[in-house]
């Protein structure tokens, strides 16, 4: 089912409470842009305790449909843009500055600082992510915890820390990560998920 249906029953009165929370989390199977896990926090978070509080399910809802239809209207004004860019200039290949709503991924589009905030907490919470004994965890870990304090910002020392530990973990992913060390390979690429987080906390707004 699409997730306009989806979003039709989560609001569906006859329903049972339990099975309208079930769909609230297939909307969220079909729309999870800073992850499934962690995009059912960041609604609990702003909406309350959806689980067993119909008004908070609705309010739910209503933020997740907020951030969906703020990628939607992304995506329309980013296709406009390039059919004129077509049109008027001959430009059949994006600029590499213009970011692609087609592309980017792990962003809460009505308010991409919280979103990454949010993501930056649930990630830096994940059991084994960090561990001591890699310099890289530790150093992404430090960003993360600091990016937390301020609320995003971090210092240019910060920042400089942060891109070295993204560029490191892009390295560690290469096409035989995977057969060496499964273990390994998923916590990295769980590790470089939290540095971009980190990294899109810290940008600034806009």
């Amino acid at each position: 089912m699409s997730f306009n249906t989806f979003a039709r029953k989560v609001r569906d009165p006859s329903l049972p409470l339990g099975l309208r929370v079930s769909m609230l989390r297939s909307c969220v199977q079909l729309y999870r842009p800073i992850g499934f896990h962690a995009t059912l926090g960041l609604l609990a978070s702003q909406a309350g305790d959806f689980r067993r509080d119909e008004t908070a399910l609705m309010r739910a809802m209503a933020v997740l449909e907020a951030s969906r239809d703020a990628q939607t209207q992304e995506v329309r004004a980013y296709g406009a843009m390039r059919r004129q860019e077509k049109l008027r200039g001959g430009r059949r290949t994006p600029r590499v500055r213009d970011r692609n709503p087609h592309t980017s991924t792990g962003r809460w589009h009505a308010d991409p600082r919280a979103g990454a905030l949010h993501a930056v907490g649930f990630w830096s919470g994940k059991p084994g992510l960090l561990p001591p004994g890699d310099p890289v965890a530790v150093r992404v870990g430090q960003c993360a915890g600091a990016c937390l304090a301020s609320g995003g910002p971090l210092q240019p020392e910060e920042r400089e820390v942060l891109e070295s530990c993204i560029t490191a973990l892009g390295d560690r992913q290469t096409a035989t990560a995977h057969q060496d060390d499964a273990v390994r390979y998923f916590r990295d690429r769980d590790l470089l998920t939290l540095a971009l987080h980190v990294r899109a906390a810290a940008a600034s707004p806009g």
